[in-house]
């Protein structure tokens, strides 16, 4: 098959990502074989390719938001069958026995291994996937639009737990990307004020038109002072922006698993009164379940934008360059 390898990390306008033959994977004893479909454009995927995360895999394909069907399994598969549709998302194996696990802590578990970064992903079409990690879909919804609740969505929800945002609260998003505009569907949906801070003027609108009661450039200050903020764009600059715009009390979550540098932070006027710095760290398999049962019952959908499987690179560029807002999703025409 042809499917995209990250032959050496570096920019991605430099041709970090090529797309090279692989042969089909085979499923091990307990995994299933999927033929993808679409596969979301993740910005931990740029992360990936040019290499602000370390090499786990040489010539890793990425892609991590994977809605596809069963092609094939292990011999010790049970309950899944050869045309089934199912997600495979960022979070691939756990070893389930370490104390973290033992108290429902997996996404902290220090042999966790995650798809396209340790493991081939969606960039390709065929994955592979431990049948214990794969979610079932639900049927009313197309491969498009399912793509991107499987990271963007999962890890925003994660981000919004985090947050500690209190019930009719008043929440901050800073940056408005494919996470973003979905953890926002679910935190007004469930009552909260969002103010989104974004540089993007067509990533405001898309605020405004989803329900966000403003719609900022970062540099200026929300209309009030926020109870909760989540952090999506991976500027270290914004934390201190980000805790000054807090009431007391109030908790700010960094959602991105890259960071740039934060700057020395001032204890009076940004960290004072109780306020809190979370991090976020990839997501348990049970908030993957709870997200998509809340996106159903709410109709949380991605604004997205499709390409073909055949042109990642461009994907990925665009990404990077902020070429569109919501979510972008590959659409696979590769053999």
């Amino acid at each position: 098959m042809r499917a995209w390898s990250v032959v050496e990390p570096g920019p991605v306008e430099a041709g970090s990502l090529r797309l090279v033959g692989k042969p089909v994977p085979v499923p091990g004893d307990d995994e299933l074989l999927v033929r993808v479909r679409a596969c979301g454009v993740c910005r931990t995927d740029l992360h990936v390719t040019e290499g602000d995360l370390p090499v786990h895999r040489a010539g890793v394909t990425p892609g991590h938001e994977v809605v596809g069907v069963v092609a094939g399994f292990g011999t010790a598969v049970r309950g899944f069958g050869v045309g089934e549709r199912v997600g495979v998302a960022w979070l691939r194996r756990t070893d389930g026995i370490c104390p973290y696990c033992a108290r429902g802590a997996e996404n902290l578990c220090p042999a966790s291994r995650y798809t396209g970064w340790d493991a081939d992903g969606g960039y390709a079409p065929y994955t592979t996937v431990p049948a214990a990690y794969a979610y079932r879909l639900p049927g009313d919804l197309d491969d498009v639009t399912l793509a991107p609740l499987l990271c963007a969505g999962i890890i925003g929800y994660r981000a919004l737990r985090r947050s500690a945002l209190p019930a009719g609260g008043r929440l901050g998003l800073y940056g408005f990307g494919g996470s973003a505009h979905l953890c926002a569907q679910v935190a007004i949906a469930e009552g909260a004020t969002v103010h989104v801070l974004t540089r993007s003027a067509a990533a405001r609108k898309l605020a405004l038109g989803l329900g966000a009661a403003s719609a900022r450039d970062p540099a200026e200050p929300p209309p009030e002072p926020l109870d909760s903020a989540i952090l999506f764009a991976p500027v270290g600059d914004l934390v201190p922006v980000a805790l000054r715009a807090l009431d007391r009390g109030g908790t700010l979550a960094i959602a991105g698993i890259h960071l740039s540098d934060v700057p020395a932070l001032r204890y009076e006027s940004e960290l004072f009164y109780e306020k809190q710095l979370r991090s976020v760290t990839s997501n348990t398999r049970e908030d993957g379940r709870e997200f998509l049962a809340l996106a159903a019952e709410h109709a949380v959908h991605a604004t997205t934008h499709t390409y073909p499987l055949s042109r990642a690179g461009e994907a990925l560029r665009d990404l990077k360059a902020g070429r569109f807002d919501g979510a972008a999703v590959l659409v696979n025409d590769l053999s």
